[in-house]
């Protein structure tokens, strides 16, 4: 029996882009891109790339700050659809996915924040990224938005809550480019009832 299921949902690459240097002030440059060849490691330039990160405030119940650990944090995608919603609360007329460190926005997923966790999304030359976590909202955009717009980005944290999309990393190598279609496979089992 397989661990995963092909879904009828599929999603269209709307947006690539990439971040090719850490942080800055608290200010996120990411860069548009038309195509993205995809590593076991992520995008080459990237700077979430690599096998290996160490760990952050994401992890600190498991890690401690600086350990070594497995990357899992690649990529962050996005709906373009909640993306959408979160500019709407804001008052913008859009949002800019490089402000948001989006690696990946698609298009055509309903609740892409929420997807379950090891859920994949396979583009059309097999590449396959592994749905990690959702991406919580950090300050990082909302200093970015601000310095666009100006007294515009103190509401992304509030607006952004379960619509921030989802961290993932490479399972299979492969490019996606824009206009892809990727498919959505959930894993085969029930919700967890703790």
């Amino acid at each position: 029996m397989p661990a995963l299921i092909p879904t009828d949902h599929i999603a269209r690459v709307v947006w690539l882009g990439y971040q090719p240097v850490p942080v800055e002030k608290l200010v996120i440059t990411s860069a548009p891109l038309d195509v993205m060849p995809l590593t076991f490691a992520g995008y080459e330039g990237e700077v979430h790339a690599g096998l290996t990160r160490p760990s952050c405030s994401r992890v600190m119940k498991q890690h401690p700050k600086g350990t070594e650990i497995r990357n899992v944090r690649q990529l962050c995608v996005v709906s373009a659809e909640e993306m959408a919603e979160v500019a709407a609360d804001m008052g913008l007329p859009a949002m800019d996915y490089a402000w948001v460190g989006a690696s990946v926005v698609l298009e055509g997923i309903p609740d892409l924040t929420h997807l379950p966790p090891s859920s994949r999304l396979q583009g059309p030359d097999g590449v396959t990224l592994v749905v990690d976590m959702e991406n919580l909202p950090c300050q990082e955009p909302a200093v970015t938005i601000d310095k666009a717009l100006p007294g515009q980005g103190k509401g992304f944290k509030r607006a952004a809550e379960g619509k921030r999309g989802v961290t993932a990393w490479v399972e299979r190598e492969g490019t996606l480019r824009l206009g892809d279609e990727v498919r959505l496979h959930i894993p085969a089992q029930r919700a967890w009832r703790g």
